[in-house]
């Protein structure tokens, strides 16, 4: 990479602080957009009942958790890999990433049914590294939480988009279930590079954001036992909450396609992007109310505020189901929200933050 500027870096440098906010909300959202049609295309089908060795176990639910192994390890190793990288590499190594998953969507093809899971164990390698490389040029900026909010609504479109590309593949075109992960990759593969190119334009932080940035200063062991006794009943409740969120969000993503045919909705493959348009559109609200507020105590509670709503609405509109009183597609709509309202808040890390930072308020 050259280290002269180009035009659209120093023109996104000229540009009021909004151009540059929205430009890399599209471009960062373009890119993790991207990524899941390398990620999620898969549990797109259902693979006809097929067994896992002739066991109980579905053989979709052993690719689920072959990929959630892969790209959990991935987080891992992104520790240290991410850690390390260095401007001059993110969109190289973006690349690389995408290309090492689609060729592993290869081996989903050519490989034996039962063994097709290593295939997705070694795609979630690579994938779980693009979350934390993109941020990487969102953060450490004044803006840097509306960025991460716009980010974040990525994930919530992302996985019913590319589902809608794979239903449509199977339904319209007869594509098989083996092969349409590869080919939902292939056509997007395009648009990534496009995006990531887009992305790796963003200029780096002003010296007016680094100077508004207040350092995390590290804590010593004294501090983290100190800090622990105070809270860790609260913490432990919190983390109880974010494994048993994740758990359903994971289950509802990857078994969408089924519980939609459940519910009268086969055929249908673009629902699985018109109910998540209003759940991607009402988190941003709840969370641009929130970064609205200063004072950190104040926005400790209220971040707790909607999470709770979120769990509230995911209960109350299930019940109304139940008794009659609710549409199907309208519950799905709800529970979606509910979901995102109390998940989204831990992935932009406001409840540590705000915590951490409610000992010294603003």
């Amino acid at each position: 990479m050259s280290l002269n500027k180009s035009r659209i870096t120093t023109w996104l440098e000229r540009s009021p602080t909004w151009v540059l906010t929205l430009y890399a909300v599209c471009a960062s959202f373009a890119v993790y957009l991207c990524m899941y049609a390398f990620r999620k295309p898969f549990s797109a089908a259902t693979y006809g009942g097929l067994k896992f060795f002739g066991t109980d176990l579905d053989l979709k639910t052993a690719f689920v958790i072959s990929q959630i192994i892969g790209y959990t390890l991935s987080k891992y190793i992104g520790i240290k890999v991410c850690s390390e990288m260095t401007r001059g590499r993110r969109l190289w190594t973006l690349a690389g990433l995408i290309l090492a998953a689609e060729a592993t969507l290869v081996l989903f093809v050519i490989l034996p049914d039962d063994w097709k899971l290593v295939a997705l164990f070694f795609n979630g390698l690579p994938l779980g590294m693009v979350w934390r490389l993109v941020v990487l040029y969102l953060e450490g900026r004044r803006t840097s939480d509306l960025l991460l909010a716009g980010l974040c609504c990525s994930f919530i479109l992302s996985s019913g988009m590319v589902k809608t590309v794979g239903k449509w593949l199977i339904d319209a075109h007869g594509t098989g279930d083996f092969w349409m992960p590869f080919l939902t990759g292939l056509i997007l593969l395009a648009p990534f590079a496009i995006a990531i190119f887009l992305l790796n334009q963003i200029p780096g932080p002003t010296a007016a954001d680094i100077q508004a940035r207040v350092e995390r200063e590290p804590m010593d062991r004294a501090e983290r036992r100190a800090f622990m006794r105070r809270f860790l009943p609260g913490m432990i409740m919190l983390l109880v909450a974010y494994s048993l969120l994740t758990a359903y969000r994971d289950f509802r993503d990857n078994y969408m396609v089924e519980i939609f045919d459940d519910l009268g909705f086969g055929g249908k493959p673009e629902i699985l992007t018109t109910t998540e348009l209003p759940v991607a559109f009402g988190v941003l609200i709840a969370l641009g109310a929130l970064f609205m507020i200063k004072n950190n105590r104040l926005g400790l509670v209220a971040a707790f505020g909607i999470m709770i709503s979120g769990l509230a609405l995911m209960g109350g509109s299930t019940l109304l189901l139940d008794a009659g009183k609710m549409k199907r597609d309208a519950c799905m709509v709800c529970v979606r929200l509910g979901v995102y309202l109390a998940y989204v808040p831990f992935m932009l890390k406001m409840v540590s933050d705000c915590l951490c930072e409610s000992l010294h308020p603003a």
